[in-house]
């Protein structure tokens, strides 16, 4: 693991450091996994063989790291819930804390992504549960800004 990018993300309380293959280094901001979100929808060539470093995995963001087809991923906190798929990917990671769950900063209620990508048994299904999430919150208030504030 690039130690740079995980220095980096501690660095700058970004939410998501990434190297591409190219060895271009990006921060991102937004809360829970829309940067990954973004990228996978609009940069997916990004994604493919990067190193990512990121403050929280769990299932959620590692579905999307995994379709987005990165080689290794860091984790401030990643969930056991995360693992299994990053392990069927065959994606090195590495972590400072593993969690049972993710909790929402508010309280002590696993995050709101995680319940609803529990029952995916693979990647590809995490992030079609995850699209029908957000278009569902689209077409409830259209007005919604894309961070919807979910820490995962």
């Amino acid at each position: 693991m690039n130690t740079q990018i995980i220095r980096q993300l501690r660095a700058e309380n970004c939410s998501l450091v990434l190297q591409d293959r190219a060895g271009n280094v990006r921060t991102f901001y937004k809360k829970g996994v829309r940067d990954l979100e973004d990228l996978l929808d609009h940069e997916p060539d990004t994604l493919k063989g990067a190193v990512v470093a990121d403050k929280v995995i769990g299932k959620a963001a590692a579905g999307l790291l995994v379709v987005g087809g990165v080689t290794e991923v860091y984790a401030e906190v990643i969930s056991r819930l995360a693992l299994p798929l990053l392990q069927k990917a065959g994606i090195s990671y590495t972590y400072s804390l593993l969690v049972d769950r993710i909790v929402i900063p508010q309280g002590d209620d696993r995050c709101p992504l995680e319940k609803i990508v529990e029952p995916a048994k693979s990647a590809e299904e995490v992030v079609r549960l995850l699209r029908r999430h957000f278009e569902e919150i689209k077409a409830n208030n259209p007005l919604t800004i894309k961070d919807d504030g979910n820490n995962d």
